[in-house]
């Protein structure tokens, strides 16, 4: 546990330098606005233009962090040892077909990147074209975007970013001479959508706010400056992004935020033509497609579809009015995606929590689901380059099963196992116990909880227990493989993560009840989690640790605000815990997107009620708190590094008890936290040594 008063180093004391503001006639102090960068775009650019005052103080709070987790050190490198000894290091994807050729990425024994590369589609010796560990070498940070042949497997389009604030720059290279071409281009979302005569290429442009707006064209051959634009967004509230269709014969331009979405076409065989819109946006319709000669397959809410159904169009009038059912909305059953074949149509499905893969033959409209057994697992179909095919390649996993490819035989329903995850250092899925449990929430609700822990483990309440979760945006949990997980499993903790409102576990409805006004669902859902975990056995109160990250840090700040009592540690990775003033700030890169999850407080009062109500950093009180480790990264454009380092500050200056609170800021890393497979692992152990030194582990 903590270390005694003689012991403990001094812990940094930011300065108060209070800055007021009123909006709606409600004025709101912030001590801490100061550690805000005024610079803050060219920081995310060049972290070597910080303010010296702040990165004083981050400094120190790094220091600080040092000297209490400090002792974990040796327990750190061990968990890295054990975790690194998990991953099959000269892993690599199964080869996916196209044409004479088969694409494969892969990696070296003891590289962090990875390697892209193919081989003769039938088998034989394979061929590397981008080498990522050789690219990365000169650079601290080092991340992939995208990577794409062109149609005519001459060219590989690529990607990558070298600072970690997620501004990608492009490049081409050549298959014959596995060198690069002149051509440069930079600042984009690191995507990539060949022309069919692959002379020249689709990508997004990212604005000075890290915004994706604009769509380009550009020429090989040619200077970045004389690109194309072929599409303008101009509501600063929405993302676009691109993305090739499924029969390969359209680049899709997809906007949206996180309610509304609309859907353009641009003809690969004719890339100067103009983009041709689909149907155009209507508040809260979402909607994606996939193509198939001259029909579209449209998954879409319209109609108060709340967990989505299929309709299909014709290609030359895609129209909202010329929408036809094709799957009929169930509620409850929520399609997560669709997939399509020349001959099949794939959708996911979940219920309850439960995923399933269900193939629809289109010329007979007979339709069979792929049958799994397990409590608790996840699945996810894989895509294809090639679109007329029988072929359905999906992966399966659960908490206690490693991931599993197969291909599908969709004509013949017959499976073949291509991969199973290998773990170099031995696991046995018998050794391990994989369950779930409702818990209920205040309102009712019930929460679906999965839990994984190591079998024989006596269920007294005695075990720590490591509680994760997110809740945000509609995403979703998976009950999948993990294999860092078992280094805290291994050591008697049990691992649960909370399917909380928030997130679509249970369907697009479990989504929109923990959004803007019903958020904090989302917060009662976690601590009613806690609390059923509680009373089943598998953990006491302050035996619990808390573990979230974005959305799901601002979940750990809201929960140790008002349930701390139930736990022994939180970790916060890159927290999104100042909302309301994140959420004012309409020149940040993620603002006026988020808008439609959190409500816009600059327009209205209501929405600002709202958030200050439960929002993290506004809402930090005058009791005990359990110990509180928050990791930040300086140049993340996501959650920028000052909503940690405020949080602390203010926590550290206004608690009466508990703790401690800690703050670490990888001072060269986004949101991501560090870009090689192996170097994440180092921020994985920091987290688990917290978890096990909040629980008195540390030292077993």
């Amino acid at each position: 546990m903590p270390q005694s008063a003689s012991t403990t180093p001094t812990a940094p004391v930011a300065p108060r330098r209070p800055h007021s503001f009123t909006r709606h006639g409600i004025t709101v102090t912030d001590d801490y606005a100061w550690l805000k960068d005024a610079k803050w775009q060219e920081v995310l650019r060049d972290p070597k233009v910080l303010d010296p005052d702040i990165r004083k103080y981050l400094d120190e709070e790094n220091g600080y962090t040092e000297s209490l987790l400090g002792h974990t050190a040796s327990l750190q490198k061990t968990l890295v040892r054990e975790m690194r000894a998990r991953i099959k290091e000269d892993d690599s994807s199964v080869p996916s077909p196209d044409g004479p050729f088969a694409y494969f990425r892969k990696f070296r024994e003891g590289g962090q990147h990875e390697l892209f590369g193919r081989m003769p589609r039938d088998g034989g010796e394979g061929h590397i074209v981008l080498d990522g560990d050789a690219l990365a070498k000169d650079h601290k940070y080092f991340k992939f975007g995208g990577s794409r042949h062109s149609d005519d497997h001459r060219l590989q389009a690529w990607s990558a970013d070298t600072k970690g604030s997620e501004y990608f720059t492009i490049r081409i290279r050549d298959w014959a001479t596995a060198k690069d071409l002149d051509d440069v281009v930079e600042e984009t979302d690191g995507g990539v959508v060949w022309s069919k005569d692959a002379k020249s290429f689709f990508y997004v442009k990212l604005d000075d706010n890290h915004r994706p707006m604009q769509v380009w064209r550009h020429r090989l051959g040619t200077k970045q400056a004389d690109d194309t634009l072929v599409y303008e967004e101009s509501d600063s509230g929405w993302f676009t992004h691109l993305h090739e269709s499924t029969s390969g014969c359209f680049c899709v331009i997809a906007g949206g935020d996180h309610e509304t979405s609309e859907q353009r076409l641009i003809d690969l065989a004719n890339p100067e033509a103009p983009p041709r819109l689909v149907a155009a946006r209507e508040e809260g319709v979402q909607y994606s497609l996939a193509d198939r000669g001259d029909e579209l397959f449209i998954l879409t809410n319209a109609d108060d579809a709340i967990d989505f159904k299929i309709v299909t169009a014709p290609l030359g009038q895609p129209e909202r009015q010329n929408w036809r059912d094709l799957i009929p909305y169930r509620p409850g059953i929520y399609i997560i995606d669709l997939d399509l074949y020349a001959g099949h149509l794939v959708r996911l499905e979940r219920a309850n929590a439960l995923p399933a893969i269900v193939i629809r033959d289109l010329a007979t409209k007979e339709e069979h689901a792929i049958a799994f057994d397990e409590a608790a697992y996840s699945l996810d179909t894989m895509g294809s380059y090639e679109f007329d095919t029988t072929n359905l390649r999906f992966a399966y996993s659960s908490m206690t099963t490693p991931s599993e490819v197969y291909d599908y035989d969709m004509a013949k329903r017959t499976r073949t196992l291509r991969k199973r995850q290998e773990i170099p250092s031995g696991h046995n899925a018998a050794d391990y116990v994989t369950t779930r449990i409702m818990a209920k929430a205040r309102d009712g609700a019930e929460v679906p909880v999965s839990i994984l822990y190591r079998r024989g483990l006596k269920l007294d309440g005695a075990a720590p227990l490591l509680l994760y979760g997110y809740g945000s945006y509609g995403m979703a949990m998976p009950a999948s493989f993990n294999a860092n997980r078992l280094s805290l499993v291994d050591r008697g903790f049990v691992y649960a993560t909370a399917h909380i409102r928030g997130g679509a576990d249970k369907g697009w409805g479990w989504y929109l009840d923990g959004k803007r006004e019903k958020k904090t669902n989302s917060f009662d859902d976690f601590a009613a989690s806690a609390r059923a975990l509680i009373d089943a056995k598998y953990a006491s109160a302050k035996r619990i640790v808390g573990h979230g990250g974005s959305a799901g840090g601002m979940l750990m700040g809201a929960v140790a605000n008002r349930a701390g009592e139930l736990f022994a540690g939180i970790v916060a990775e890159v927290p999104f815990v100042d909302v309301l003033n994140t959420m004012l700030d309409d020149t940040l890169p993620l603002t006026p997107p988020e808008w439609p999850e959190w409500g816009n407080p600059i327009e209205s009062e209501k929405d600002f009620r709202t958030i200050l109500s439960y929002s993290p950093y506004d809402n930090v009180a005058a009791k005990d708190y359990p110990a509180i480790l928050a990791m930040g990264g300086l140049t993340d454009p996501r959650v920028t590094y000052w909503e940690p380092a405020k949080w602390i500050a203010r926590l550290r200056a206004t608690m009466s008890g508990g703790g401690p609170v800690l703050l670490r800021t990888n001072m060269g890393a986004g949101h991501g936290g560090a870009s090689g497979r192996f170097d994440r692992l180092d921020e994985v152990a920091i987290v688990y040594a917290f978890a096990l030194w909040a629980t008195g582990m540390a030292e077993a």
